[in-house]
């Protein structure tokens, strides 16, 4: 695939690089790369291999951007507040590069959708946000033979590796079983440092180059950790399983599988109809606050989330600081929990469930719903 003048001109730093020169840079505008998520992760990603020349992004995503978004998802400026992230992010690529061709897939990748997806582009960045999905995109890479380019972070520490290559370990080997659902809070309920998706994500984007150049010491076999408040770097070296259900010796994975039921994520559906006794809504707590009905508000955020907004009446007992505290509700009381959006808070419940509550209610939603569906002067955040 020839190069214009034009983008001679523009490339005319990688070039000039023994390691790339016109070939590389001609490999690099036959590429496609699928990026997975263009939030914290994805937008430095899909910004550098836009102006690096990859010639084909693929971009998945179904959401949309939120001002919370814009301090660490740098594809997207305050004008897209509302838009779809793929508009959003293909309009910021075409004003990066008119040369890169966009795919958007406007919706969630899922077990029906990840191998028609997948399987027309060379490699895979993944830069979600939850178990499922990664599981998801391991697995999907692993069975069409399409290396992935892994990242995470959360508050000032990230990771990257690339899995799913035909010598190396896949994510599976590092993690054969997903954390307990609610264990490991998101970045939405934990925080992280805006620049930080920034360094992993540019990471991610250096290793995609990498392989389609097919130079340089990847990170096959190699987990980065990375610390932001120490500013190290270390690694850890990963072999591949040989028991591993997906890319080992006697794979038993060999379709996708319900991802959503192997990391214990109950479906909604279900969910409601077995948890509807132990739930109650945003709109029903206000009722019970209008009437003046005598129960516990208990909000199990950390403090400086607790700092930003608040429902009036509610006692603060963080979530890290529970299993100490919950002495200070009364066993006999009435009682309703609530945190951002109802995982953290669903913790807590199960916590005194167990502890010989009888009386407890998950406010689903969290503060989150409060001020989308009660009190919209209550910050979101």
């Amino acid at each position: 695939m020839d190069l214009s003048q034009e983008e001679i001109t523009r490339y005319s730093r990688h070039i000039t690089l023994p390691e790339v020169g016109v070939e590389g840079q001609e490999k690099l505008k036959s590429a496609r790369v699928l990026i997975v998520g263009t939030g914290g992760l994805g937008s430095p990603v899909a910004t550098y291999l836009a102006a690096a020349g990859v010639g084909h992004l693929g971009l998945v995503d179904f959401d949309t951007v939120d001002a919370s978004n814009l301090h660490r998802q740098l594809i997207h400026t305050t004008p897209d507040i509302g838009r779809s992230k793929i508009q959003s992010a293909t309009d910021s690529i075409a004003a990066i590069n008119p040369n890169v061709e966009v795919t958007g897939y406007e919706t969630a990748l899922t077990s029906e959708n990840a191998m028609d997806i997948v399987r027309d582009y060379d490699l895979v960045i993944d830069g979600t946000d939850n178990f499922p999905t990664r599981y998801l995109v391991n697995d999907a890479c692993v069975l069409l033979g399409k290396p992935n380019c892994y990242g995470s972070i959360f508050k000032f520490e990230g990771q990257a590796s690339v899995f799913a290559t035909a010598d190396g370990p896949c994510y599976r080997c590092l993690f054969p079983e997903p954390p307990p659902p609610g264990s490991v809070p998101s970045c939405a309920e934990g925080g992280v440092i805006g620049v930080l998706p920034g360094i992993i994500g540019l990471v991610q984007a250096t290793e995609a180059i990498k392989l389609l150049l097919g130079i340089g010491e990847s990170l096959v076999g190699r987990l980065m950790l990375y610390d932001a408040m120490t500013m190290k770097f270390r690694q850890v070296k990963l072999k591949k399983n040989p028991e591993c259900p997906v890319c080992g010796t006697n794979p038993t994975v060999t379709e996708l599988i319900d991802y959503e039921e192997f990391c214990g994520v109950p479906k909604s559906n279900a969910e409601e109809e077995k948890n509807e006794d132990m739930e109650i809504s945003v709109t029903e707590v206000k009722e019970r606050m209008d009437r003046g009905d005598d129960f516990l508000l208990i909000d199990v955020r950390e403090t400086q989330e607790y700092e930003i907004c608040k429902i009036e009446g509610a006692k603060l007992i963080p979530l890290s600081e529970f299993e100490a505290r919950h002495s200070e509700i009364p066993q006999d009381a009435d009682i309703v929990i609530h945190c951002k959006m109802g995982g953290r808070s669903m913790n807590a419940q199960h916590y005194l469930l167990n502890k010989g509550y009888t009386k407890v209610l998950n406010m689903t939603g969290g503060i989150t719903a409060w001020s989308n569906e009660v009190d919209p002067t209550v910050p979101t955040y």
